[in-house]
């Protein structure tokens, strides 16, 4: 054997040696691997670990046992498109570029036109991570931008898309198409009228089958989203998984519906109040709930099989409270926990949320916090966790709460809530105490309602009258925080508005 030789046997010996370690180094210090699960309408108390006792979520309980649940979580808006553009940019209502759901064009597949579009200058956590090397999957309903507009996925900081370009496309579960990227994705279904009425006196078997379909759109979001963990198991990756479900209408496969019928006593609902009719609104309403806990099911399971437990964070909340349209019935299923408020609410029953965080290894399961935080500070933290700095937000990062370095959590000075649908409306928090007002578009002299949460978490004690100077608190807030965003149909809080606060 030539020297040349021997020199080559050792190396491929140490290579041997040195490799499996080296690769095993790289994989335990690598940044960790993140998972956004958003649900749609899914209200504050609809899960068993917040006190659900008619819909089994086992999956979502289990999460929260092996990990961290938070009490006093809060969305940035209590409508879709507003609460997923200030979660993907870090900004509160009185800053962000997207305040509403100005919707574009019809429900028909050629009327297909999306709502307002997220402007190309916002800075998403899509584009933060890429800048530390994630790959960046969006998989479920945006709602912020045709694919030929600025607000497009691949436009705003994800490498792949698949899901509903349009929240109306996302009135039905069973749609003609679904977008993959920019291409259209045909579904083996036709086009269908999810908001056709029923006629309670003639309505068939038949009629009700109309609102059903072969291909459900969640049942395609998992499949896709588990092909992108496949795909990205060696590197970093973000997956933001915002599921169309619970959102009307309802519709869930039969499967998962015939496990409730012999538990609810029903009375079919017709379409009266929008939205697909259904033979059987309770059991739907709850099949769609256990349908989107077994889809969590899913991705715990992919995670587990593909060795990244320890390295992947798994969050799950929702973008509003439940609603109160469609056959949903929250007050049958106490779906906000007695809150005053559902969606399209600044009550906490609109906008306060579930949010569980698993980390296995760094957060301690079972975890319960009362730290007071809004989903506008989920940029903030991520940056946090990646090493980044912000230019620009409105966030706070939680991570300390999740690791339990409690003395490290900075505080909100106030959360803020500036909603212009439902007549106009202002939510600020500071502390326990909560201001709010309604109907500006109509009053705007509409006084400040002051609740103490602590005491009060139904709000249904106004000590407005007790407090001038939470009153004088709350205006100096609103005076600060409120910018103009140059959409008319979003201007409520005009000089008039700004100059009654004393």
């Amino acid at each position: 054997m030539s020297l040349y030789q021997d020199r080559w046997l050792a190396l491929l010996s140490f290579l041997f040696i040195v490799s499996p370690y080296t690769n095993a180094q790289k994989i335990k210090t690598r940044l960790p691997n993140i998972i956004f699960i958003y649900a749609d309408d899914l209200g504050y108390a609809e899960l068993g670990c917040y006190g659900q006792k008619k819909i089994k979520t086992p999956n979502l309980d289990r999460l929260a046992r092996q990990g961290i649940r938070f009490t006093q979580h809060y969305t940035s808006m209590p409508v879709c498109a507003p609460a997923r553009a200030m979660l993907m940019t870090g900004k509160h209502g009185g800053h962000a570029a997207i305040r509403g759901n100005l919707e574009m064009g019809g429900f028909k597949d050629d009327q297909e036109r999306g709502q307002m579009p997220l402007p190309d200058k916002e800075f998403t956590i899509g584009e933060l991570l890429k800048q530390k090397g994630y790959a960046t999957a969006l998989i479920g309903k945006w709602g912020l931008g045709m694919f030929n507009t600025e607000g497009a996925p691949l436009k705003q900081g994800f490498d792949y898309f698949y899901g509903y370009l349009d929240q109306k496309q996302a009135h039905n579960h069973y749609p003609s198409h679904l977008w993959e990227n920019d291409k259209w994705d045909t579904l083996p279904q036709p086009w269908i009228d999810v908001h056709k009425k029923l006629k309670a006196a003639t309505a068939t078997e038949n009629d009700f089958n109309y609102f059903k379909g072969k291909s459900y759109a969640s049942e395609k979001m998992t499949e896709k989203a588990l092909r992108f963990i496949e795909q990205n198991k060696r590197a970093p990756f973000f997956l933001y998984l915002p599921y169309a479900i619970p959102h009307v209408s309802l519709q869930a496969p039969d499967e998962y519906i015939n496990e409730y019928l012999p538990v609810f006593n029903e009375r079919p609902y017709y379409g009266n109040n929008g939205y697909a009719s259904t033979k059987y609104p309770l059991a739907t309403y709850a099949a769609m709930i256990t349908y989107l806990d077994d889809q969590v099911g899913i991705i715990l399971q992919k995670i587990k099989q593909l060795g990244l437990d320890e390295n992947t964070i798994i969050m799950f909340s929702s973008d509003n409270g439940t609603t109160f349209n469609g056959g949903v019935n929250a007050a049958f299923f106490d779906s906000v926990a007695g809150l005053r408020g559902l969606k399209m609410d600044v009550y906490e029953g609109g906008i306060r949320e579930p949010f569980i965080v698993r980390w296995p290894g760094k957060i301690t399961a079972g975890s319960v916090s009362d730290h007071v935080s809004a989903q506008y500070d989920l940029m903030a933290t991520l940056a946090e966790l990646t090493g980044q700095k912000l230019k620009e937000t409105d966030g706070i990062s939680f991570l300390p709460e999740l690791l339990g370095q409690k003395r490290k959590q900075q505080k909100h000075d106030f959360l803020y809530w500036e909603y212009p649908e439902k007549g106009g409306q202002l939510a600020i928090r500071i502390g326990n105490w909560k201001g709010v007002k309604t109907e500006l578009r109509k009053n705007p002299a509409s006084p400040w309602q002051i609740f103490n949460l602590k005491a009060d978490p139904k709000e249904t004690n106004n000590l407005a009258g007790r407090h001038p100077e939470l009153i004088k608190k709350l205006d100096a807030v609103l005076k600060r925080e409120h910018t103009d965003c140059g959409i008319a149909d979003w201007d409520f809080i005009d000089n008039t508005v700004l100059n009654t606060t004393k």
